[in-house]
Protein backbone atom coordinates (compact mmCIF):
# COMPACT_ATOMS: atom_id res chain seq x y z
CA UNK A 1 0.00 0.00 0.00
CA UNK A 2 2.71 2.82 0.71
CA UNK A 3 4.22 1.90 -2.41
CA UNK A 4 1.18 2.40 -4.82
CA UNK A 5 0.58 5.90 -2.34
CA UNK A 6 3.66 6.82 -3.35
CA UNK A 7 3.20 5.71 -7.01
CA UNK A 8 -0.37 7.71 -6.90
CA UNK A 9 1.46 11.08 -5.09
CA UNK A 10 4.17 11.01 -8.28
CA UNK A 11 1.50 10.63 -10.67
CA UNK A 12 -0.50 13.29 -9.29
CA UNK A 13 2.68 15.57 -9.15
CA UNK A 14 3.60 14.84 -12.90
CA UNK A 15 0.54 15.63 -14.36
CA UNK A 16 0.01 18.63 -13.06
CA UNK A 17 3.46 19.80 -13.81
CA UNK A 18 3.29 18.65 -17.33
CA UNK A 19 -0.87 20.55 -17.57
CA UNK A 20 0.00 23.93 -15.59
CA UNK A 21 4.21 24.00 -16.17
CA UNK A 22 4.75 24.21 -12.33
CA UNK A 23 3.78 22.29 -9.40
CA UNK A 24 5.54 18.88 -9.00
CA UNK A 25 7.51 19.91 -5.59
CA UNK A 26 4.57 21.81 -4.21
CA UNK A 27 1.89 19.27 -4.11
CA UNK A 28 4.00 16.25 -4.11
CA UNK A 29 6.94 17.04 -1.26
CA UNK A 30 4.32 17.48 1.60
CA UNK A 31 3.06 14.53 0.65
CA UNK A 32 6.41 12.62 -0.29
CA UNK A 33 7.58 13.89 3.77
CA UNK A 34 4.49 12.63 5.44
CA UNK A 35 5.52 8.92 3.71
CA UNK A 36 8.73 8.45 3.28
CA UNK A 37 10.03 11.12 5.81
CA UNK A 38 11.81 14.58 5.31
CA UNK A 39 15.34 13.38 3.83
CA UNK A 40 14.15 10.63 1.71
CA UNK A 41 10.88 12.59 0.90
CA UNK A 42 13.09 15.44 -0.38
CA UNK A 43 15.30 13.89 -2.30
CA UNK A 44 12.84 11.66 -4.30
CA UNK A 45 11.21 14.97 -5.61
CA UNK A 46 14.58 16.33 -6.59
CA UNK A 47 14.86 13.32 -8.83
CA UNK A 48 11.57 13.46 -10.02
CA UNK A 49 11.24 17.38 -10.42
CA UNK A 50 14.67 17.30 -11.95
CA UNK A 51 13.72 13.97 -14.66
CA UNK A 52 10.33 16.31 -15.58
CA UNK A 53 12.39 19.53 -16.21
CA UNK A 54 14.63 17.81 -18.42
CA UNK A 55 11.88 16.39 -20.83
CA UNK A 56 10.00 19.79 -20.69
CA UNK A 57 13.18 21.80 -21.64
CA UNK A 58 13.36 19.68 -24.75
CA UNK A 59 10.70 21.28 -26.59
CA UNK A 60 11.12 24.46 -24.91
CA UNK A 61 14.37 25.55 -24.83
CA UNK A 62 14.82 27.76 -27.18
CA UNK A 63 12.91 30.27 -25.36
CA UNK A 64 14.92 30.17 -22.35
CA UNK A 65 16.40 33.50 -20.65
CA UNK A 66 19.69 32.63 -20.78
CA UNK A 67 21.21 35.22 -19.91
CA UNK A 68 18.35 35.95 -16.90
CA UNK A 69 19.49 32.45 -16.10
CA UNK A 70 22.97 32.54 -15.12
CA UNK A 71 22.73 34.60 -11.49
CA UNK A 72 19.92 32.89 -10.84
CA UNK A 73 21.54 29.35 -11.32
CA UNK A 74 25.02 30.68 -9.97
CA UNK A 75 23.46 32.09 -6.63
CA UNK A 76 21.48 28.78 -6.32
CA UNK A 77 24.28 26.22 -6.88
CA UNK A 78 26.07 27.99 -3.99
CA UNK A 79 23.35 28.03 -1.42
CA UNK A 80 22.51 24.27 -1.81
CA UNK A 81 24.91 22.82 0.64
CA UNK A 82 23.73 24.87 3.39
CA UNK A 83 20.22 23.67 2.40
CA UNK A 84 21.57 20.19 3.02
CA UNK A 85 23.20 20.80 5.67
CA UNK A 86 20.49 22.70 7.70
CA UNK A 87 18.06 19.62 6.45
CA UNK A 88 20.85 17.13 7.96
CA UNK A 89 21.28 18.47 11.13
CA UNK A 90 17.73 19.28 11.98
CA UNK A 91 15.58 17.33 14.31
CA UNK A 92 13.31 15.24 12.15
CA UNK A 93 10.12 17.57 13.77
CA UNK A 94 11.32 20.92 13.48
CA UNK A 95 12.34 20.27 9.92
CA UNK A 96 8.73 19.28 8.87
CA UNK A 97 7.68 22.46 10.79
CA UNK A 98 10.07 24.59 8.87
CA UNK A 99 9.26 22.50 5.58
CA UNK A 100 5.69 22.94 6.14
CA UNK A 101 5.76 26.59 6.89
CA UNK A 102 7.80 26.92 3.83
CA UNK A 103 5.50 25.44 1.92
CA UNK A 104 2.45 27.36 2.82
CA UNK A 105 4.38 30.91 2.83
CA UNK A 106 5.84 29.83 -0.81
CA UNK A 107 1.84 28.96 -1.77
CA UNK A 108 0.56 31.85 0.08
CA UNK A 109 3.13 34.34 -1.97
CA UNK A 110 2.85 32.83 -5.38
CA UNK A 111 -1.05 32.46 -5.32
CA UNK A 112 -1.23 36.80 -4.19
CA UNK A 113 1.15 37.11 -6.79
CA UNK A 114 3.39 39.73 -4.06
CA UNK A 115 5.33 42.32 -5.47
CA UNK A 116 8.41 42.81 -4.14
CA UNK A 117 11.30 45.29 -4.58
CA UNK A 118 13.79 43.51 -3.75
CA UNK A 119 13.38 40.76 -6.28
CA UNK A 120 13.69 43.22 -9.49
CA UNK A 121 17.04 43.75 -11.31
CA UNK A 122 20.19 41.76 -10.96
CA UNK A 123 20.62 41.74 -6.90
CA UNK A 124 16.52 40.33 -7.03
CA UNK A 125 17.85 37.38 -9.78
CA UNK A 126 20.47 36.43 -6.96
CA UNK A 127 18.03 36.66 -4.53
CA UNK A 128 15.75 34.70 -5.69
CA UNK A 129 18.29 31.65 -7.16
CA UNK A 130 20.26 32.29 -3.13
CA UNK A 131 16.82 31.75 -1.68
CA UNK A 132 15.34 28.79 -4.06
CA UNK A 133 18.80 27.23 -3.94
CA UNK A 134 18.29 26.70 -0.04
CA UNK A 135 14.54 25.74 -0.07
CA UNK A 136 14.98 23.37 -2.80
CA UNK A 137 18.07 21.21 -0.73
CA UNK A 138 16.73 21.67 2.50
CA UNK A 139 12.79 21.51 1.54
CA UNK A 140 12.35 20.31 -1.84
CA UNK A 141 10.71 23.46 -3.04
CA UNK A 142 12.96 25.82 -4.65
CA UNK A 143 10.71 27.02 -7.64
CA UNK A 144 8.60 29.58 -5.64
CA UNK A 145 11.19 32.37 -5.43
CA UNK A 146 11.91 31.73 -9.20
CA UNK A 147 8.14 32.05 -10.05
CA UNK A 148 7.89 35.44 -7.40
CA UNK A 149 11.12 36.75 -9.61
CA UNK A 150 9.30 36.18 -12.83
CA UNK A 151 6.20 38.03 -11.47
CA UNK A 152 8.08 40.87 -10.80
CA UNK A 153 10.24 40.54 -13.93
CA UNK A 154 6.81 40.75 -16.05
CA UNK A 155 8.05 38.07 -17.97
CA UNK A 156 5.00 36.34 -19.94
CA UNK A 157 4.31 32.29 -19.44
CA UNK A 158 5.78 31.42 -22.94
CA UNK A 159 9.27 31.95 -21.63
CA UNK A 160 8.98 31.93 -18.08
CA UNK A 161 8.19 27.68 -18.46
CA UNK A 162 11.22 26.87 -20.28
CA UNK A 163 13.41 28.98 -18.34
CA UNK A 164 12.10 27.53 -14.72
CA UNK A 165 12.51 23.99 -16.57
CA UNK A 166 15.99 25.14 -17.07
CA UNK A 167 16.62 26.79 -13.16
CA UNK A 168 14.98 23.19 -12.32
CA UNK A 169 17.46 21.02 -14.31
CA UNK A 170 20.14 23.06 -12.86
CA UNK A 171 19.40 23.27 -9.17
CA UNK A 172 17.45 19.94 -8.81
CA UNK A 173 20.76 18.09 -10.32
CA UNK A 174 23.10 19.92 -7.83
CA UNK A 175 20.45 19.03 -4.98
CA UNK A 176 20.61 15.23 -5.84
CA UNK A 177 24.96 15.42 -6.01
CA UNK A 178 24.66 17.37 -2.66
CA UNK A 179 21.80 15.06 -0.81
CA UNK A 180 22.67 11.95 -2.58
CA UNK A 181 19.87 9.72 -4.18
CA UNK A 182 16.93 8.28 -2.38
CA UNK A 183 16.93 4.59 -0.94
CA UNK A 184 14.57 3.06 -2.59
CA UNK A 185 14.33 -0.35 -3.88
CA UNK A 186 14.32 -1.30 -7.71
CA UNK A 187 10.71 -2.31 -7.79
CA UNK A 188 9.55 1.14 -6.35
CA UNK A 189 12.07 3.10 -8.58
CA UNK A 190 10.52 1.54 -11.23
CA UNK A 191 7.05 2.36 -9.97
CA UNK A 192 7.96 5.56 -9.75
CA UNK A 193 9.02 6.11 -12.55
CA UNK A 194 6.34 4.72 -14.34
CA UNK A 195 3.93 7.08 -12.59
CA UNK A 196 6.29 9.78 -13.76
CA UNK A 197 5.41 8.37 -17.28
CA UNK A 198 1.70 8.29 -16.94
CA UNK A 199 1.20 11.69 -14.90
CA UNK A 200 3.28 13.42 -18.26
CA UNK A 201 0.48 11.42 -20.61
CA UNK A 202 -2.71 12.12 -18.60
CA UNK A 203 -1.15 16.09 -18.12
CA UNK A 204 -0.89 16.39 -21.86
CA UNK A 205 -4.30 15.08 -22.63
CA UNK A 206 -5.76 17.51 -20.08
CA UNK A 207 -3.87 20.60 -21.07
CA UNK A 208 -5.96 21.90 -23.63
CA UNK A 209 -9.12 20.73 -21.86
CA UNK A 210 -8.60 22.44 -18.39
CA UNK A 211 -8.45 26.45 -18.14
CA UNK A 212 -5.08 27.40 -17.36
CA UNK A 213 -6.25 29.67 -14.44
CA UNK A 214 -8.57 26.65 -12.90
CA UNK A 215 -5.69 24.16 -12.73
CA UNK A 216 -3.29 26.40 -11.21
CA UNK A 217 -5.69 27.41 -8.78
CA UNK A 218 -5.66 23.44 -8.26
CA UNK A 219 -2.11 23.26 -7.86
CA UNK A 220 -1.47 25.69 -5.26
CA UNK A 221 -4.75 24.94 -2.91
CA UNK A 222 -3.43 20.92 -3.36
CA UNK A 223 0.09 22.67 -2.08
CA UNK A 224 -1.71 24.52 0.35
CA UNK A 225 -3.33 21.80 1.96
CA UNK A 226 0.36 19.45 1.87
CA UNK A 227 1.77 22.37 3.41
CA UNK A 228 -0.57 22.78 6.20
CA UNK A 229 -0.50 18.48 6.93
CA UNK A 230 3.19 18.66 7.49
CA UNK A 231 3.83 21.42 9.40
CA UNK A 232 0.83 20.35 11.69
CA UNK A 233 2.27 16.54 11.63
CA UNK A 234 5.75 18.31 12.76
CA UNK A 235 4.29 20.71 15.58
CA UNK A 236 2.30 17.22 16.87
CA UNK A 237 5.86 15.69 17.08
CA UNK A 238 7.17 18.44 18.84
Amino acid sequence: MPDLLLGGIVLLGACVQWLTGMGFALVAVPALVLLLGPTQGVVLANCAAGAISVVGLAVGWRRVRLKAMVPLCVAAVCTVPAGTWVARWLPEPVLMVCMGALVTLAVVLVMRGTRVAVLRGGAGAVTAGAVGGFMNSAAGVGGPPMSLYAVNAEWPVREFVPSAQFYGVVVNAVSVASNGAPRLSTPVWSLAIGAMAAGALIGRQLAGRVPEQRARLLVLLLALAGGVSTLGKGLWGL
